[in-house]
């Protein structure tokens, strides 16, 4: 983060900052209260979420660890690796969630089912 009497700015550069090259970017916002956003894994993409206003929290879990995730400054990302089931709740209101991805959206690399992914988390213990 760079900053002066002008305000900050934040870069966000491929293989640089991020420890991959950006393909796709989305973000979302004005999310309904009490909806969970998510509710997936990955096999191979690998992602970074930004909460640029507002606030977030992320439920991440790899098969043996959970951790629950505070997103609430636009200077810091959350990188989330394949294989890591992950949910986003509590937004606030003025909640703006950016996410940067390695590739383009692909159905066949999502996880959409929590038993299929105990399941392959059991059979693929390397991907951790």
């Amino acid at each position: 983060m760079r900053g002066d009497h002008r305000g900050l700015l934040v870069p966000i550069e491929s293989d640089q900052i991020l420890p991959f090259e950006i393909r796709r970017i989305y973000y979302m916002f004005k999310t309904s209260p009490g909806v969970r956003r998510g509710l997936h894994a990955h096999h191979k993409l690998h992602q970074a979420a930004v909460c640029l206003q507002g606030s977030c929290k992320f439920l991440l879990d790899d098969g043996s660890n959970q951790a629950t995730v505070q997103l609430d400054n636009p200077s810091e990302a959350l990188l989330i690796e394949p294989m890591v089931w992950h949910e986003m709740f509590d937004f606030s209101d003025d909640a703006v969630l950016l996410v940067l991805a390695d590739d383009h959206y692909d159905e066949r690399d999502y996880i959409r089912v929590r038993a299929e992914f105990d399941r392959l988390v059991k059979l693929k213990p390397d991907h951790f």
